[in-house]
């Protein structure tokens, strides 16, 4: 069974996506326009993969695309997608998982034709009023959160370089006492550190090396090896651009998904390597690797068992 540690499921449904369709079929009424769909549920099945993080993503208001712009806009998006999750799980599509020992036994139970086990993961905190909205979140299955996406009221994230606020490290406090892991993936290395130590059990659920993609939506050398010191994984992003330099021209070549998992592996270790493939995060087929035409080719990566499921399996089954 292989594990995806970021799709955005909900948050394509709230795009007007079903999921449920094969791929011609949402590919033929596709609502997105400018993105050739790649990911429905008959994809992530035939590609092999049982058990995902399903991502709570709250759409900012930018130049480039309409969004939120007060916390209690972002929170009735989540709620939104919260209630999507629940529909697939009431139809079968799913299975919410939300201890250890449900994920292990969903991996020893898992067929083709079970229903997708999904780990629910906020990304971005800004559906949360602060930290007493914790619980409410926490008992609706949320077991994983990330700080930042851009900037949040809680941290600097990617293209936003700033530290954490002060409802930031208030938030980490009632996640360390809860168990809820911290996504470090989008977080500003401002606040990376300081993050770590507040909230030390960590991931990165769609993060590649700064290395080869000098930006601060990667991850440098340090902040890889902080994630595995505290027992995280970090999951491989199937993103051209966060890939190679070069995919502002054309799509990435597929051995640089291997790049970038063999730096990762001979720096921390392959025990500490995943796949966050993040290919419905709004983007389509055109900034996928050569190679990808769709999500059941990921198949075809070249990363071996522990990679591909087993690590995440392992860290997952940790959650009380």
């Amino acid at each position: 069974m292989y594990i995806d540690a970021h799709l955005d499921l909900a948050f394509n449904a709230q795009l007007g996506r079903d999921l449920t369709l094969s791929l011609s079929e949402l590919r033929a009424h596709d609502p997105v326009a400018g993105q050739r769909a790649a990911v429905t549920f008959d994809e992530i099945r035939r590609a092999g993969v049982g058990l995902c993080f399903g991502t709570l993503f709250a759409l900012p208001q930018t130049d480039a695309h309409a969004g939120y712009t007060t916390w209690q806009e972002a929170r009735a998006q989540a709620q939104a997608q919260l209630e999507q999750y629940q529909r697939w799980q009431d139809a079968g599509h799913i299975r919410l998982l939300t201890t250890g020992e449900e994920v292990q036994r969903h991996a020893a139970e898992y067929s083709a034709e079970a229903p997708l086990g999904v780990v629910l993961l906020i990304e971005g905190a800004d559906p949360l009023r602060d930290v007493d909205d914790l619980p409410y979140w926490y008992a609706a299955g949320v077991r994983a959160i990330g700080l930042a996406w851009g900037q949040t009221r809680y941290a600097g994230g990617t293209d936003a370089p700033g530290p954490l606020s002060d409802r930031g490290r208030d938030l980490l406090a009632g996640m360390r006492d809860l168990g809820v892991i911290q996504d470090m993936s989008h977080l500003d290395e401002e606040a990376f550190f300081e993050a770590a130590e507040l909230q030390p059990r960590i991931m990165a659920s769609h993060s590649n090396s700064r290395t080869f993609v000098p930006t601060n939506r990667q991850l440098s050398d340090d902040m890889a090896r902080t994630v595995a010191a505290q027992g995280g994984v970090i999951g491989l992003v199937l993103l051209s651009k966060f890939l190679w330099p070069r995919a502002e021209f054309e799509r990435a070549p597929l051995s640089e998904v291997t790049r970038h998992a063999e730096h990762f592996a001979k720096l921390v270790g392959e025990q500490h390597v995943g796949l966050g493939s993040d290919l419905d995060g709004g983007f389509g087929v055109e900034k996928m690797p050569l190679g990808l035409e769709r999500y059941a080719d990921i198949a075809q990566l070249e990363l071996g068992q522990a990679v591909m499921g087993g690590n995440w399996l392992r860290f997952l089954s940790a959650l009380p």
